[in-house]
């Protein structure tokens, strides 16, 4: 397990190998078994692997029902160049093998490219650039094509990391370009918000939202989970939680100190209301940690997201345990719908109708199967919905989250995280089977730097 933490090249598997990525299902899909585990309490389970003066890096340990497993959690302090430092230095202290690992994965994905056919399970475009003029200049292109709209926080972390963990100068460029591929390719995944009478009057949330992460379960990626807590400087943001895998430091899931939740759906199946894509723009994956990182309510990152440049087709969701809402966001290049409960689309009254306080996506845009069955589980709980019944009975049923996913109690500042199984470990290995943790998220946020 210690090689969960490699996850920059990874993540490289996560977004490129197309051909076996998760997606909507077209062919009438059948719901799946409710998860039954008893949720597991992170807060007391978390096992203290290395510590450094702006990091600390703990494992946790899940049962699964008798089919451990194992994830990662870890906090970094001080400016973006020291907090890659304290992850790559930690990664390394606890014999990680961080280049090995970039080395020998990415030496297997340049293989697979080779292999006949593969181009043509990827976007024609993308199939293009890599034909004419290779695969590594095809992501430099795309470097070059979204450097102007990236912070320089980030080159500045993933220095940090590359320092600490001895990377040469092509590793680096290499570790760089992963972070691209994000904005090449999407994958299909799920959310919801969900307020009001949608949930149970019994208990104290008010505002509860789910990210379900679904994309290739053959490559190597699923290995590596991890939790990043962020403790950056006051003139680089306020605290937040990413959730996915250490070492990408694009936003993918998570939650912030002024109770912001983040959440994403690639789009294959748009309908004439989306716009144009560009491929020229933020990553959308640094756009939402932005919003994380940066934002203080869901107006601020509603006015990021229209003002940004944005890239590629998407579905965004934002939540605010503040205010009680929740807004979906249809993103293209050209245009933003800003979407609640009240105008909600694609409205279809059968396999996707709109719901009293709940605004929802099952896998993509224009989807039935998964809508379908992610809005029956919605109705059939519809006034009883917390966090331990919908890990139970809606992700579950609706077999999304294979790679990860969380819900956000938003109000508690609660966190209930689930991640697929790595390859060696026995059981269902989709993320939405095994058994949750929780964790507060507030007391992560606000754990104190190491002293010594």
């Amino acid at each position: 397990m210690a090689s969960s933490l490699l996850v920059p090249v990874a993540l490289f598997a996560f977004f490129v190998a197309l051909a076996l990525c998760s997606e909507c299902n077209t062919n009438n899909p059948q719901p799946q078994p409710p998860n039954k585990f008893p949720v597991l309490d992170g807060m007391s389970n978390m096992n203290l692997l290395q510590k450094n003066k702006n990091g600390l890096l703990y494992s946790v340990t899940v049962p699964n029902g008798g089919n451990t497993s194992t994830f990662y959690v870890s906090h970094v302090w001080g400016s973006p160049y020291q907090m890659g430092f304290a992850q790559g230095q930690m990664y390394e202290a606890a014999g990680l093998g961080v280049t090995a690992f970039i080395d020998s994965v990415w030496t297997y994905y340049l293989n697979q490219i080779e292999q006949i056919g593969f181009l043509k399970t990827l976007p024609p475009w993308l199939a293009d650039w890599i034909a004419d003029f290779g695969f590594e200049a095809a992501l430099e292109m795309t470097e070059v094509a979204t450097y102007e709209w990236t912070g320089s926080y980030y080159w500045e972390e993933l220095q940090g990391i590359a320092d600490a963990s001895g990377m040469s100068d092509q590793q680096f460029r290499q570790y760089k370009w992963i972070h691209m591929l994000p904005g090449l390719t999407e994958g299909k995944c799920s959310m919801f918000g969900a307020w009001g009478s949608a949930l149970d009057p019994s208990g104290t949330t008010k505002l509860l939202q789910l990210r379900a992460l679904d994309w290739d379960m053959d490559g190597p990626f699923r290995n590596f989970p991890a939790i990043v807590v962020y403790h950056p400087n006051s003139d680089n943001g306020h605290p937040f939680v990413n959730i996915g895998v250490g070492g990408f430091v694009g936003g993918l899931t998570g939650v912030s100190k002024t109770q912001l939740g983040i959440s994403e759906i690639g789009v294959d199946y748009p309908d004439s209301t989306f716009g144009s894509e560009s491929r020229i723009g933020v990553p959308f994956v640094f756009l939402l940690r932005d919003i994380l990182q940066f934002d203080n309510t869901y107006l601020d990152a509603l006015a990021r997201i229209v003002k940004t440049k944005r890239t590629c087709d998407l579905i965004l969701g934002v939540g605010d345990g503040k205010a009680t809402q929740f807004r979906g966001v249809a993103y293209s290049s050209s245009k933003v719908t800003i979407m609640d409960d009240t105008n909600q689309l694609p409205l279809n009254n059968t396999w996707h109708p709109r719901i009293p306080n709940v605004v929802y996506w099952g896998m993509d845009w224009v989807c039935p199967g998964d809508n379908l069955i992610l809005s029956q589980q919605i109705k059939a709980n519809y006034g009883k919905i917390s966090a331990p019944v919908a890990l139970s009975q809606l992700t579950s049923v609706e077999g999304s989250g294979s790679n990860h996913l969380a819900y956000y109690d938003l109000t508690n500042m609660l966190i209930y995280v689930s991640f697929a199984a790595n390859h060696t470990e026995l059981g269902n290995p989709n993320g939405y089977a095994p058994q949750f943790t929780s964790f507060d998220a507030n007391a992560l946020m606000n754990v104190p730097p190491p002293s010594f």
